[in-house]
């Protein structure tokens, strides 16, 4: 589509639709990777040093997921670069880095009133929309999807330029040059990307960039556990001898430490604290009431945190959650509340009659628990803001930043530092708008570090929910039709109100209460070639603010549905392999990846054994649509030992399509199983008068190496559009562990996390 000045204007008088028009008409960016001395920009997405360095622009969190790799690695292998020449620097914000297909997926939450418009596959809004608000959120495995051409063209474009500077040098035409290992090659000839940065950068990129015919791809070897990558992970050595900078690890001059104290959950005022028993404390600078929660600032944290603790602040909330009040109106919700249908297959579920099977299932909160606690670095100098955070939204964060200080966003500067852990925790910038604060009201600059306690009092944890199934089946025992009725809060409507109204947790959650959530139970609708399905939400308002969890709405409904199988399964006395095999359909993707994991498992049947052997549980999940979406197939091996039930295996075959780092593949499916181990073992907290009642790590029951199980991992080798590895082992690996508990014991586990209904 092109458009004009008057096409927008004359649009607009017509039909009214001046914000489509505005969010249409095209505009250039800023912002975007400023050289150095010695450097020469390609574009947005890389420049190229007198040395040979390639550095190349990361829009993303770097939170263990390792897109500080897979970046780089597609540019290396587009330009043709050596991989010891790579570099990478966080991308500053501008539209040149949005996250396209991530807006639209958000339609519904930026653009409530028409999402469909943003939505469609071939629409611009999303794409101005994220453009203009430089939307760049490292959220749901989208990094590919959005990334990968834009730095294969930029690549490209940047390769074009170099031959083009050679070719010129040798009088050749430039189409006979190649770029490889980091040089120009003509024949014998060859100049470095260093000698050409210069003579390359003046010339006018190619209108159309000649792309490799290769994409950036990995192929697995069947079996192999271990070997080499050709692209280790840039972040390794740092992360080794220690020298990686994390948003604690910033250091400023003449900087203090603050430590917060937060009142109950949700809308808590401080009242009093009695500042005579600080006085006279030479290592306190300030005391900051934040009207809802009380800072001190010392020259050191831990002076902070023990000036708290005599100051005794007290908080008075009207109406303190707690485990009980919500678990009884989800109960509550889920039998009689007014469901929200989300998606609808054939004729839905009649419910006319009794369903041949039903079951109920629960989720408790879970809490993130990263290793770093909220951290970040303020400082206000000459009406400037400099913020030190890590953050999954940038954008958001720096507005929000600029805000608390009173300082305008063009005065604002945010630098992305990495996570250590956010499992999307990070999603939410509260501490950026408190450091912001004491900034400002300190006028030096400060590093605030929540203890762990306050990271878990002011988690937005995973949504407690109840899900009731029912199931009728037809003559050969097979589902013929489905009803999935969850009752839980609304998890992605909340964010949305957050990230993009700016509300308050306590706005957000009561502008959401009645909202259906279809962005989070997306997955809900089975990928079994189930005839007749209906999927309802039942939104709940309860007291406790919610927000997505690695994993999200796919660890919840993998939960509920390979539960129900494995149920119906055993019931009927059918093999549940041969099962589900039996009605997928035309999904032939995960018919291989169900039988792979059946062969490296040597899986036994899932037969339930008598009470003290081992059984084996299957479960398996699709993230995306049939066409281009991730498969994962689990066998979980459980038995009784010393100290009771322990998982001792999980087997796993995986298609994700194209393989773009086979390593960092399996890292993100390794530790997607051990996390959503911890989901099933613990990982969760009960809430009293406002409060967590788990307040240290300790507390949670997370696996710890001696729980960890053997790791088996066969990726099937494929072509297909890549698929995100990092929720597929968290969605798996509950259910799996929950079909293999019963196999062990004969006791069906309903509720997450499992361990809490006892063995």
């Amino acid at each position: 589509m092109r458009l004009t000045r008057r096409g927008l204007l004359v649009g607009a008088a017509a039909g009214g639709g001046l914000l489509v028009a505005w969010y249409l008409y095209p505009r250039n960016f800023s912002g975007t990777l400023s050289p150095g001395k010695g450097e020469q920009p390609f574009g947005a997405w890389l420049k190229i040093a007198d040395d040979g360095v390639v550095t190349v622009a990361v829009p993303q969190l770097e939170m263990g997921q390792g897109i500080t790799t897979i970046i780089p690695q597609i540019v290396a292998t587009e330009l043709g670069a050596d991989w010891r020449q790579m570099a990478v620097e966080p991308a500053p914000p501008s539209g040149a880095y949005a996250n396209v297909p991530l807006a639209a997926e958000w339609a519904p939450l930026w653009m409530p009133f028409q999402p469909d418009l943003a939505q469609a596959q071939d629409a611009l809004l999303a794409g101005r929309f994220a453009e203009r608000s430089r939307f760049a959120a490292t959220f749901g495995g989208t990094s590919l999807a959005a990334y990968e051409m834009p730095c294969r063209e930029a690549a490209a474009s940047a390769r074009w330029m170099l031959s083009q500077a050679a070719s010129e040098r040798w009088d050749v035409a430039a189409q006979e040059c190649e770029a490889r290992a980091g040089f120009i090659v003509h024949g014998e000839k060859r100049l470095s990307f260093g000698e050409l940065a210069d003579e390359a950068a003046a010339y006018d990129p190619p209108g159309t960039p000649p792309l490799q015919s290769e994409w950036a791809a990995e192929i697995p070897i069947p079996g192999l556990t271990d070997g080499e990558s050709s692209f280790p992970r840039l972040d390794l050595p740092a992360k080794v001898d220690g020298s990686l900078q994390f948003a604690g690890d910033v250091r400023l001059p003449d900087m203090v430490y603050a430590a917060i104290r937060h009142g109950h959950i949700d809308r808590a005022e401080l009242t009093r604290f009695n500042a005579q028993r600080v006085a006279g404390n030479t290592r306190l600078v300030a005391l900051v009431d934040g009207e809802r929660w009380l800072a001190a600032v010392a020259t050191d944290w831990w002076s902070a945190q023990q000036a708290l603790d005599r100051l005794a602040p007290v908080f008075r909330s009207t109406a303190p959650v707690s485990t009980d009040d919500f678990e009884r109106a989800l109960d509550e919700a889920a039998r009689d509340g007014e469901a929200q249908p989300i998606a609808i297959r054939g004729a839905g579920y009649n419910d006319d009659g009794a369903p041949d099977f039903n079951a109920r299932y629960e989720v408790a909160p879970a809490l993130h628990a990263p290793i770093e606690t909220a951290s970040c670095t303020a400082r206000i100098t000459g009406g400037r803001l400099e913020v030190w955070l890590a953050t999954q939204a940038p954008e958001a964060a720096r507005q929000a930043a600029a805000d608390a200080a009173g300082v305008s966003l063009a005065d604002t500067v945010l630098y992305p530092m990495q996570a250590g852990g956010s499992f999307d925790a990070r999603m939410d910038h509260h501490h950026a708008i408190e450091a912001a604060k004491i900034a400002r009201e300190t006028g030096r600059p400060v590093q605030l570090v929540y203890s762990r306690w306050q990271e878990h009092l002011r988690s937005l944890p995973r949504p407690p929910a109840v899900a009731l199934m029912n199931a009728s089946l037809n003559a050969e025992g097979a589902i013929a039709a489905l009803s999935a009725r969850i009752a839980m809060p609304a998890t992605m409507p909340q964010l949305g109100e957050r990230l993009f109204g700016g509300k308050t947790r306590w706005a957000a959650r009561r502008a959401a209460a009645d909202r259906a959530d279809p962005l989070y139970l997306r997955s809900a609708m089975p990928h079994y070639g189930i005839p007749d399905v209906s999927v309802e939400h039942v939104p709940v308002d309860i007291a406790l603010p919610v927000g997505p969890l690695r994993g999200n709405g796919h660890a919840l409904v993998a939960f509920f549905t390979e539960s129900l199988i494995d149920e119906i399964a055993a019931q009927f006395r059918r093999e549940p392999l041969s099962y589900r095999i039996a009605m997928l359909g035309g999904d032939r993707r995960m018919v291989g990846v169900l039988q792979a994991a059946a062969r490296l498992a040597q899986w036994d049947g899932g037969s339930a054994n008598s009470p003290g052997s081992s059984g084996q549980g299957l479960a398996c999940h699709r993230i995306g649509d049939s066409a281009a979406g991730g498969r994962i197939a689990c066998v979980a091996t459980a038995g009784r030992g010393e100290g009771g039930v322990r998982v001792t295996k999980l087997s796993c075959a995986v298609d994700i399509g194209r393989i773009v780092n086979l390593d960092i593949a399996r890292q993100q499916i390794e530790g997607g199983l051990v996390f959503g181990m911890a989901m099933a073992m613990g990982a969760s907290t009960d809430y009293a008068d406002g409060l967590p009642t788990n307040g240290r790590l300790a507390d949670l029951n997370l696996p710890t190496l001696a729980d960890c199980p053997q790791i088996e991992i066969d990726f099937i080798a494929s072509q297909e559009a890549p698929a995100d590895p990092g929720e597929l082992g968290v969605a798996v690996a509950a259910p799996a562990i929950a079909n293999a508990l019963f196999s062990a014991t004969g006791l069906r586990l309903r509720r997450l996390p499992l361990f809490s209904e006892g063995l």
